[in-house]
């Protein structure tokens, strides 16, 4: 008897999952097809092009350092106090390399988080909203997991959800 209670009380959220309506939907296709993605896109690769101008004219700098300091570690007359000085601006403009480029990937990833979010914020109401209409219990993202077989009647939200977004 102790058995069956606990088979039953394992089973429970499965049976549960079996009874209820179920819906899929895939959000990854109806990000794709928002039209704030690209401008959202088109924003990042604005801030990502300045960036990278900035991060050429570090590199640039950098690069015509290393090469005078070539030049006058290849000159035996040149004193060690000015080498070593050379050598000094070197690590240090390499540092700043360093640091900017951690400092723009950071920034890219909070412009791109700040820019995304809200079309996901959206995308969820619209996911919610078709799911409470058509009285859905459960409704699966294959986006981010994906689904082989349910084994219970599902439907596919994704063209209502599109739809109701305007898509």
């Amino acid at each position: 008897m102790k058995r069956l209670f606990i088979a039953l009380l394992a089973a429970w959220p499965l049976l549960m999952v079996a009874q209820a309506r179920l819906a899929v939907v895939n959000s990854q296709e109806i990000f794709d097809a928002m039209p704030q993605k690209a401008v959202a896109e088109q924003q990042l690769k604005v801030l990502s092009d300045r960036l990278h101008s900035e991060y050429q004219m570090l590199q640039d700098d950098f690069d015509k350092k290393f090469t005078d300091y070539q030049s006058l570690a290849s000159d035996a007359t040149t004193p060690t106090a000015i080498a070593e000085r050379r050598v000094q601006e070197l690590r240090e403009s390499d540092k700043r390399i360093e640091e900017f480029q951690q400092k723009a990937a950071t920034e890219i990833a909070a412009q791109r988080e700040a820019l995304m979010a809200p079309i996901r914020q959206r995308i969820a109401a619209a996911i919610k909203a078709v799911g409470d209409e058509g009285g859905y219990e459960l409704i699966i993202d294959t986006a981010v997991t994906p689904v082989a077989y349910v084994g219970v009647a599902t439907h596919d939200l994704t063209s209502e959800v599109k739809a109701r977004l305007g898509l």
